[in-house]
């Protein structure tokens, strides 16, 4: 390569440098970085004195050598010695200052990692040490715990100015006398001359923090009781919480509930309207769950509590933005991130799975944090217009845009039956791909592991076992928020037989699975449907209903069956908004269904081969579980919003449905 990236691989170091980010209680979401001072060789094989920093949004728990840029070590040490300068003269002087064009953009903070001399530096956002900088007394904690040996920063917003404002402290400094920078309402800083050195001071500056806590009897590790068994919430409440929320955002919004011992416990705090109310633990985080959390004191479904206190905040979030905008400033969405139940948990909402996931870990230790400033003294952080500055700052706001454009199903929840093959797991995988978080269901064990994504929920399920269909549907609900979409895909296709010899059992067996189950599953799911967003059902059906063939009546009839059932929900459900669609494949060879037995038998039946019988459509094309799913996924998007009760053959083209 044309860069030094090989260089700096194989520097010993690497690891220590990188280890930072996976402790949680040193480095959450969005905040904290660490560097490493080395030189950058050129094409020409000249070394310059650069600064390997870590890039701009990338997370220290799983950022890789591609997430450090390097850039010159002479223009980060001149830049504070401007008079001024704004963001975005510092995005373009650091972008130039740049050494690689393939590197991400350069933490904000690069200023100050250059001006401490020493070769590793790290930067985190310590629980305990921003717990301490988050109280009343904090400058009499901070001396308590670290003594002269401590450089105290009053808080300024990162970038420029806080470069600016250490190096004014530092100038002619003698930096053997100064052990750590402690940020007030931000963090910390340690270094070192490796990156051993480094992280252990950094650790031993966090662990004097905790002891300092713990003598004055206000640290724990943690509320939990050690009981798995945890009260369950109220899974029609949640959708329709859910729902409030994604009205507020103005799109689908995912929802994770928290019923642990930990969040019940805080949600119980007599004072919990007071101190849940104050700001963030560290400004960082206000990107992610907003300035404070919402507060729903019942969710009961269709008590009216929900919408009155999503409300609220949303109320609440727009005076807000009105006491502190600039001209230039457009209001994010109003809806709220972080969602307390009082006496019950909480609830975090994002766009996907992974926005709720990083907001519950920050929720987490937020709580943890004011429980630990309850004891110590009292909890405050800061002043409502500097977390706005934080909130509203384009080189924030850049963060959150590094995720691109939105897909056609970010945010909406999915259930997918018989998702572990064929027509149900191409469904998946169509609305997985599409942004979609995806519960499958089938009684087949692998459909536990048939994708590796937190966005899919694969609960091995009998669907004639209704109790645990149930419990399938409320773990998705506490999981996600909701259902939206259901796809009734589940189903056998039995040995063909003349009525005249049909076996009774057989008979009853395609009746409970393409039929029963189907209805059971459908009657389960309504509840949480009209709870939903823009919500649909789509019927998988068979080409056999319209069309049916001989020897085939145990399938078709179940079958025509479920395709009635479905015209029922569609007149049914259409005054709640739920649209319900059928479509009716055939000759989808691709499927676990279709053994070449089945395959045998059926083109026999038509006096076909096998081959002839694969494409015995008008079009004569082969049709795949994937065309299904296309055809599945698009009735579930917008183009379909104003379409019930439709039967949408997906055959190739065939006389007889025709």
């Amino acid at each position: 390569k044309l860069s030094s990236w090989a260089h700096f691989q194989c520097m010993p170091n690497l690891p220590c440098l990188l280890c930072s980010g996976s402790d949680q209680d040193l480095v959450l979401h969005g905040g904290g970085n660490t560097s490493v001072k080395a030189p950058f060789r050129d094409i020409f094989g000249n070394d310059i004195p650069a600064l390997y920093v870590k890039g701009s949004g990338w997370d220290l728990a799983s950022i890789e050598k591609e997430g450090f840029a390097p850039v010159r070590m002479d223009t980060m040490l001149q830049v504070p010695k401007l008079p001024s300068l704004t963001d975005t003269e510092l995005v373009m002087v650091q972008k130039q200052a740049c050494l690689s064009p393939s590197a991400p953009a350069p933490s904000i903070e690069s200023m100050l990692h250059a001006m401490i001399p020493y070769t590793f530096v790290d930067h985190s956002h310590s629980d305990s040490v921003c717990l301490l900088t988050n109280t009343p007394e904090a400058k009499q904690f901070i001396a308590e715990v670290y003594g002269p040996k401590a450089l105290v920063v009053d808080y300024c917003i990162p970038g420029f100015v806080l470069a600016k404002t250490v190096a004014g402290m530092v100038a002619g400094a003698d930096w053997s006398q100064i052990e750590v920078i402690i940020l007030l309402n931000h963090g910390i800083f340690t270094w070192g001359n490796d990156a051993k050195t480094s992280y252990e001071t950094m650790i031993t500056m966090v662990n004097k923090a905790e002891d300092f806590m713990k003598k004055k009897q206000a640290y724990f590790e943690t509320l939990e009781n050690g009981s798995a068994e945890r009260p369950k919430l109220d899974t029609k409440g949640l959708a329709e919480l859910r729902r409030e929320v994604s009205k507020a955002a103005g799109v689908p919004m995912v929802m994770k509930s928290n019923n642990s011992y930990e969040a019940e416990m805080y949600s119980n705090l007599p004072d919990l309207e007071k101190v849940s109310q104050v700001g963030t633990l560290t400004p960082d985080h206000i990107i992610q769950t907003k300035r404070t959390p919402a507060i729903v004191n019942d969710i009961a479904p269709g008590c009216g509590a929900i919408s009155k206190d999503v409300g609220k905040f949303v109320t609440e979030y727009t005076g807000y933005f009105d006491r502190n905008k600039k001209p230039e400033h457009k209001m994010l969405d109003p809806a709220p991130r972080w969602i307390l139940l009082p006496g019950k948990g909480w609830a975090t909402a994002g766009i996907g799975v992974k926005q709720t996931i990083i907001n519950d870990d920050i929720a987490r230790h937020t709580a943890r944090a004011i429980q630990w400033a309850g004891k110590l003294s009292c909890y405050c952080c800061l002043g409502e217009k500097d977390l706005f500055d934080v909130e509203y700052w384009e080189l924030e706001q850049a963060k959150l845009r590094k995720g691109g454009a939105r897909k056609e199903f970010d945010g909406k929840i999915v259930c997918v039956s018989g998702a572990a093959s064929g027509i149900g797991k191409a469904c998946a995988k169509a609305f997985l791909d599409a942004g979609a978080c995806v519960l499958g269901l089938d009684i087949n064990p692998d459909v536990a592991t048939t994708f590796k994504s937190p966005a899919f929920m694969g609960i091995p399920t009998d669907l004639c076992d209704t109790e645990a269909m149930t419990r399938a549907l409320e773990q998705c609900v506490h999981c996600y928020g909701g259902i939206d979409v259901l796809v009734l895909n589940a189903g056998i296709v039995p040995k063909s037989a003349l009525i005249e010899d049909l076996d009774p059992a057989v008979w009853d067996r395609s009746m409970n699975i393409n039929l029963s189950a189907s209805q059971r599953l459908m009657t389960a799911a309504i509840p949480y449907l009209k709870l939903g967003v823009d919500p649909c059902m789509i019927i998988v059906g068979t080409k056999n209903a319209p069309a049916p063939g001989k020897s085939m009546a145990a399938y078709s009839c179940a079958k025509a069956a479920l395709t009635q059932l479905g015209r029922i929900a569609a007149l049914e459900l259409a005054p709640h908004g739920v649209r319900v669609n059928t479509v009716h494949p055939d000759a989808v060879f691709d499927t676990g269904i279709w053994t070449q037995e089945v395959l045998e038998t059926r083109s026999k039946a038509y006096g076909l081969t096998v081959d002839e019988y694969k494409r015995r459509n008008l079009l004569k094309a082969e049709i795949t579980s994937h065309d299904v799913a296309g055809v599945v996924k698009a009735m579930a998007g917008p183009t379909f919003f104003k379409v019930t009760g439709a039967q949408v053959p997906v055959n190739g083209g065939d006389e007889r449905t025709i």
